[in-house]
């Protein structure tokens, strides 16, 4: 059996990793996949977004089955034109991909189905934003319409600070035409809760829950990025708050995507907060997130593929999904200066005793040797009995790591562990 993934990323990585204890798969594939990767995949030279080059791939290489990872590919319409070619895939299609492709089509749905959210205003002129700027609470979040690498969220402190981010959306277009609409809500409060979950469309199976750590630096500080680490499962998304959620939010928002003719298939990301007036979404996302996915999978009990199969199928139903009675702690190596400048081409070094889960994102194979080549370099995973211990783990493992400018937050798992005490 052959596989084929796409995307390049640490997301990819642990899902390959993942993969490859099925014995029924013979060839994994990476398009484009990373200079880590390689350790695990063949990597092909195509990129993500490129669906024309992807379609070939998979005509010329006899793929049997295919995991779309990444949200550009899923909201260009990767799995549609796989579909057509008669191949299986683990993602959902085009129309359904819309729940993240679009702020404003999720912040509508959510309206529409009575699915608690922030409350909220969609704007197409910037005049109308910034007059509305004028008496709107403060502070406030901003958002681009569309994909912005996951940095299209600003949470602006200041009416001035808010008006000056609506301008940078809109007049500037720093996201590009992400930003040609905009939804204007309420700031809310409260513990984030990252909930992935397989879904076919049918019945939804949420994974175990985990936190993410957004700001570059120690305590939050800093600027946003995609993800400086992470830890599973998260201790405060109780027994109570998952019974809400499954209730209030994950049944509803399935339903309805079906009553919107947009039957979700694949991994549906659900981000959370935990408010004074209950638990509220703050996004969805079409896709495993990143670096979320590398504390779950490490987690899971049930072998990743029969589950990929069943949601392509739509008899999720009939699996037992499992997860270890454990927990994990993810902490990402970065280059200095992310997710501003930076410089990279400096050489992976790691001891022969690392024995946690690495999860490589940005790196390149060069003359024999691993390269640095993104911001997000790679990810260091280790599970154990209590979360105390993994944390422990992981910081010990990351000592292992060696790469010039390396930079990583000291703090991964703190929070969570202070909420647990």
């Amino acid at each position: 059996m052959k596989i084929m993934v796409v995307g390049g990323g640490g997301r990819e990585h642990a899902i390959i990793k993942k993969l490859k204890e099925n014995k029924n798969i013979e060839k994994i594939y990476a398009l484009p996949g990373n200079g880590g990767i390689a350790a695990d995949a063949e990597c092909v030279n195509v990129g993500a977004t490129d669906i024309a080059g992807i379609v070939d791939f998979a005509k010329n290489n006899d793929i049997d089955f295919a995991v779309v990872a990444p949200d550009d590919p899923l909201v260009l319409g990767a799995v549609d034109a796989l579909n057509e070619l008669g191949i299986k895939c683990f993602g959902p299609r085009k129309n359904a991909a819309i729940i993240e492709g679009s702020k404003v089509f999720s912040k509508n749905l959510m309206k529409k189905y009575g699915i608690p959210t922030a409350e909220y205003e969609v704007f197409s002129e910037m005049d109308k934003a910034l007059e509305y700027l004028e008496t709107a609470p403060i502070p406030t979040v901003i958002k681009a319409d569309g994909l912005a690498l996951g940095k299209g969220v600003i949470i602006a402190q200041t009416r001035e600070d808010a008006k000056k981010a609506v301008k940078e959306m809109m007049e500037d277009k720093v996201f590009g035409e992400s930003g040609s609409n905009i939804v204007i809500e309420e700031f809310l409060t409260g513990p984030e809760v990252s909930v992935l979950s397989f879904t076919d469309g049918k019945v939804v199976v949420p994974m175990v829950s985990s936190m993410d750590h957004k700001r570059a630096k120690d305590n939050d500080e800093g600027l946003n990025t995609g993800g400086m680490g992470t830890v599973a499962p998260n201790p405060y998304y109780t027994d109570a708050v998952a019974a809400e959620c499954m209730e209030k939010i994950f049944i509803p928002t399935l339903n309805a995507m079906n009553a919107e003719g947009r039957t979700f298939k694949g991994c549906l990301y659900f981000g959370l907060m935990i408010t004074p007036n209950g638990t509220k979404v703050i996004e969805y996302n079409c896709r495993f997130g990143d670096p979320e996915t590398q504390v779950v999978l490490p987690l899971l009990d049930t072998d990743l593929y029969t589950i990929f199969e069943a949601v392509a199928d739509e008899r999720l139903s009939e699996i037992d999904v499992k997860f270890k009675d454990e927990n994990a702690c993810c902490v990402i190596m970065a280059s200095d200066g992310y997710p501003s400048k930076y410089e990279k081409g400096y050489e992976i070094t790691v001891d022969d005793d690392m024995n946690g889960e690495l999860f490589v994102a940005g790196a390149v194979l060069k003359d024999g040797k691993l390269l640095t080549n993104g911001g997000r370099v790679l990810g260091v995973t280790c599970t154990a009995p209590t979360l105390k211990e993994a944390i422990a783990k992981s910081y010990g493992e990351v000592n292992k790591v060696h790469f010039g400018n390396a930079y990583y937050r000291k703090d991964i798992g703190a929070k969570a562990l202070k909420a647990g005490e």
